[in-house]
């Protein structure tokens, strides 16, 4: 007898939630065609110009120069093995080409330290100032 009211004076006070879904679910696609819109919004200026052009504009930054160096010592650029001499000429002409290109230092948590200052040293010596070490991150126990 699931259902029914004993007497007559009883009211039933059941919540339907099928229409606050209903409801819900209209908001969220709502908001999410709202947020798409703003997004590509947000990539262009809001306010059109036609700029001027210059010879000293870039319309990216350069592209971080990848040295890597394997547990065996082997010299990696940019994904052509070099020797240390050809390091340091592709890196030197790199920096000329592209003032304030940055480079990224990869090295095997086992190549000796020395090692890798030799390389940073012929990477700073070539006109990079900005070197960064690649990392990876560290668990916390």
């Amino acid at each position: 007898m699931a259902g029914k009211i004993q007497g007559g004076d009883d009211v039933l006070a059941d919540i339907n939630v099928t229409p606050l879904v209903d409801i819900m679910l209209v908001l969220l696609i709502i908001f999410m065609l709202t947020n798409e819109e703003v997004s590509e919004k947000m990539k262009k200026p809001a306010i059109e110009v036609d700029l001027p052009k210059a010879a000293s504009a870039r319309e990216k930054p350069a592209q971080p120069i990848s040295v890597v160096i394997t547990k065996e010592g082997v010299l990696w650029l940019n994904g052509a093995q070099v020797s240390e001499a050809v390091l340091r000429t592709l890196v030197t002409a790199a920096a000329r080409a592209a003032p304030g290109v940055e480079a990224v230092v990869s090295a095997d948590r086992r190549v000796l330290h020395g090692s890798v200052v030799r390389v940073i040293d012929a990477i700073r010596l070539s006109g990079i100032e900005k070197i960064a070490v690649n990392t990876k991150e560290q668990d916390i126990e």
